[in-house]
């Protein structure tokens, strides 16, 4: 489990699932060759034959005495039009427990947006029906999020909200929160919008260090040095675009630790201007460039869970 300190928060990560995938999976018209030629991605976040290293995860934020789940991932036992994460049947919540987060000991989750692999485990199969995984919290769903795809009337779509939004809500836990809510004094939300309408990035910063975890702004570390691909899943491409740009601008050559939502190990990194574009660097390289060596930095760790 790859965990991070920054100031008194810690950000743990739970992985469900990992893997490698043409890039064409991710962007439409991209071949091999086109991640080949960025040979900075390997060996974390690319294969030298030209496949994209991604991962299905979520965060665990403790942040004022407070545990907060952001994204549940795919989560067990769902209908899905995607084989790969159709009907699952993953150690997902005993990972989280032998972590140390058992369901109960959480108090709020938070998704970044309603898609597919966001908000898998909101919700649990028991006795034939779906209930809230985490009894004890309260689920922040972005207000304008929630009324994009309580408006949608695509099948799949209406599916994701029957298993895991509606029961979420109609147990009396939802609080349906504007783009720029405050979680707790350290951890707040930001509107990063294009992937979805209301789509949030979540930034944390406590005694002098920053981070944000990016939700889908950026799927993949090679974003930053193309940040005009666009995968197939956004829903306005060209704001998608701008908004990822502006937020590589606004980051570059400082020391804010950006966190991956599908970042392969190490997962988290530095963003650096490189020419025109820009690159992901990784924890260490980073700090031996003396980016992140500034007070306030963030610290990363890595821990087996018992």
């Amino acid at each position: 489990m790859l965990q991070w300190r920054i100031g008194a928060v810690t950000v743990s990560q739970i992985v469900e699932s990992k893997g490698a995938s043409p890039p064409s999976f991710f962007f439409a018209a991209v071949e091999p060759a086109d991640v080949q030629r960025h040979a900075w991605l390997r060996p974390h976040f690319a294969h030298r034959d030209g496949r994209l290293f991604a991962s299905v995860h979520a965060f665990v934020i403790e942040s004022e005495g407070r545990r907060i789940v952001v994204d549940t991932c795919v989560g067990n036992d769902k209908p899905r039009a995607i084989a790969m994460w159709n009907h699952l049947h993953g150690p997902f919540l005993d990972q989280m427990t032998a972590a140390g987060f058992a369901p109960e000991s959480i108090d709020t989750v938070l998704c970044t947006h309603l898609h597919i692999d966001h908000v898998g485990w909101n919700t649990r199969l028991v006795d034939g029906r779906w209930r809230p995984t985490f009894p004890n919290a309260r689920y922040l769903f972005g207000r304008i999020e929630l009324a994009h795809w309580s408006a949608t009337h695509d099948a799949d779509e209406r599916q994701i909200l029957v298993d895991s939004v509606q029961p979420v809500i109609d147990a009396g836990l939802a609080d349906p929160v504007e783009s720029d809510h405050v979680i707790t004094s350290e951890v707040r939300l930001e509107p990063t919008p294009g992937h979805t309408p209301g789509h949030v990035s979540v930034r944390i910063r406590s005694e002098g260090s920053e981070a944000v975890i990016t939700g889908d702004l950026m799927h993949h570390p090679i974003q930053c040095c193309e940040p005009d691909w666009s995968v197939h899943f956004d829903v306005d491409p060209q704001q998608a675009r701008a908004t990822r740009r502006a937020f590589l601008e606004r980051q570059a050559d400082r020391p804010v630790l950006v966190l991956g939502t599908h970042f392969a190990a190490p997962t988290g990194g530095w963003i650096m201007r490189d020419g025109a574009a820009w690159r992901f660097a990784t924890d260490e390289s980073c700090l031996a460039g003396g980016v992140a060596g500034n007070g306030g930095s963030a610290r990363r760790s890595a821990r087996t869970s018992p």
